[in-house]
């Protein structure tokens, strides 16, 4: 009789714990609504955690191979096309602009641009860091704000994959962000290469201490030594 009365009970404990070890499953193109601080975490790293490890892998491994092949005198019209396209005219530049910066700092750019991804760039146009377009050829959305009578638009990526690449390539070949590279290149503690990415943002110095207030906060710097290898 006893054991009767007790089923319900296990039953209802065995669901319980079925349902709250599944992960929800979250989508970019979706902002569930009245999201607390703590869902709205939670979802950005489960969907930005992925591709940015990826990303980041990826490019490590082209650094490394090109490191390679510089060392070893081979593969010269693959490493004469990459200078080509980084803008790099030596080997030790090509290196500098082909070593991918932490991930902290990635997450902690995505993060602040993408309001914890729920921006409207973000879910209409997986644009997850704020990238602006400057041609018509490109995939774009416009911005919801003007500067003047002029349209501001902004690029639209197929996938978060894609997102995250450009990103990593455009900071690899702007000059305004040349400190930065060699500051990753030189492998500073990432409070040091953030204050390269002073001219990211109009909102200049302040811009660095909030990245450097967003990576300690969140602790971010976990990604670079766990997810990042």
């Amino acid at each position: 009789m006893k054991l009767l009365l007790l089923l319900p009970f296990l039953f209802a404990t065995i669901t319980t714990t079925t349902l709250s070890a599944k992960e929800k499953h979250y989508e970019a193109s979706v902002v569930p609504k009245h999201m607390s601080v703590a869902e709205k975490k939670k979802r950005f790293f489960a969907l930005l955690v992925p591709p940015v490890a990826h990303v980041h892998k990826e490019l490590e491994r082209q650094y490394e191979a090109v490191k390679k092949a510089i060392e070893n005198h081979t593969d010269e019209a693959k490493i004469a096309a990459l200078k080509k396209k980084y803008k790099a005219k030596t080997d030790k530049e090509l290196l500098i602009a082909l070593k991918p910066h932490p991930m902290s700092i990635t997450l902690a750019q995505a993060a602040m641009e993408s309001a914890w991804g729920t921006s409207r760039f973000f879910v209409k146009a997986n644009n997850i860091f704020g990238v602006w377009s400057t041609s018509s050829k490109q995939k774009r959305i416009a911005a919801g704000e003007k500067r003047g009578n002029r349209t501001i638009w902004v690029r639209k990526y197929d996938n978060l994959d894609e997102a995250i690449r450009h990103y990593y390539f455009m900071l690899s070949t702007a000059p305004r962000y040349k400190s930065f590279k060699q500051m990753n290149y030189e492998e500073k503690p990432v409070t040091e290469i953030i204050k390269g990415l002073k001219y990211y943002s109009e909102r200049g110095d302040d811009y660095v201490k909030e990245l450097a207030s967003m990576i300690r906060y969140n602790k971010l710097t976990k990604y670079d030594t766990k997810v990042a290898k």
